[in-house]
């Protein structure tokens, strides 16, 4: 009851952080467009992928909520995944578009109205700040922490906002706004690209980071293990990894075959390994590579 209390309480607070941010979105680039800041587009950006991420972790804890069925065995853990690509893939191209219009601002500079600029990046920096207190100390489990840490990086988005709206009323240096909307489009990208490659890692189900050789080396120190051979990995969603592989032994009893296999399973979980799939052999595999179609050295 209290893990479900605390995940109610959590949900609903990332909910109204998300409205708060998509208030915040609107209200940036309504005032981008009218100040002419360019800092204050980009980071209406940044606050929007801020939302993206707070409503997919939202949907990942209900969707983590639903039992596997006969036609998703597996679940739904790769929804989040899913939500994780389409947005980062957006928000790269998105920014790579920014980058491309500062430089052009920088070379042409356009009018700013500086005090509508600072107005809105103060509402924007207070809202942040509202959303980063209503999360913290909720910040629990990697999907959680994520947009947490997203809410924080854009706190310190929108400080540079607000140096910069001051620099252009103070100095009236109008370069300021392309230069901080280059560095968040620049920070954008850089998460964006990491996360991109990390969900299309997961979709294309790649091996996670796994010393396959230890394994191999751990497996095959087992009483009774020949040989272990055709390694499979991949993951399922962020932190669930599945692994497959075909064990050569003599031929022996059930119960001691068991006993193999519940040992595999007992060693593999210090490599962060959580479901395990054994094929006990004798002697069938004409090749006993560490990877189903390598070639024989």
């Amino acid at each position: 009851m209290g893990h479900h209390h605390h995940t109610r309480g959590v949900k609903g607070r990332m909910l109204f952080s998300f409205a708060l941010n998509m208030l915040i979105t609107v209200a940036e680039v309504v005032g981008g467009l009218l100040s002419g800041s360019l800092a204050l587009l980009s980071d209406s950006l940044h606050n929007f992928s801020d939302s993206m991420s707070l409503l997919a972790s939202y949907f990942a804890i209900k969707i983590g909520e639903r039992r596997a069925n006969e036609k998703y065995t597996f679940g739904y853990k790769r929804a989040e995944i899913l939500v994780a690509f389409i947005n980062s893939a957006v928000l790269v191209g998105v920014s790579l578009l920014l980058l491309v219009e500062a430089y052009r601002r920088f070379k042409n500079p356009e009018p700013i109205d500086g005090p509508l600029m600072l107005g809105v990046a103060l509402i924007g920096l207070l809202a942040n700040l509202l959303s980063v207190l209503l999360l913290h100390g909720h910040a629990h489990g990697l999907n959680v922490r994520s947009a947490y840490l997203h809410l924080l990086s854009d706190t310190l988005s929108s400080v540079a906002v607000v140096a910069g709206g001051v620099a252009i009323i103070k100095w009236d240096v109008i370069w300021v706004d392309s230069l901080v909307t280059a560095l968040i489009s620049l920070y954008i990208f850089r998460e964006a690209y990491e996360i991109l490659r990390e969900s299309v890692e997961v979709l294309m189900e790649a091996s996670p980071n796994l010393d396959l050789g230890a394994i191999k080396d751990e497996i095959e120190s087992i009483p009774g293990v020949k040989n272990a051979h055709h390694f499979h990995a991949w993951r399922i969603g962020e932190n669930e990894v599945h692994f497959e592989c075909h064990v050569d032994v003599d031929d022996m009893p059930l119960g001691e075959a068991q006993r193999i296999i519940d040992e595999v399973e007992d060693r593999l979980r210090k490599f962060g390994i959580t479901h395990v799939t054994v094929q006990l052999e004798v002697d069938r595999c004409g090749g006993k590579n560490l990877l189903c179609g390598e070639e024989n050295t």
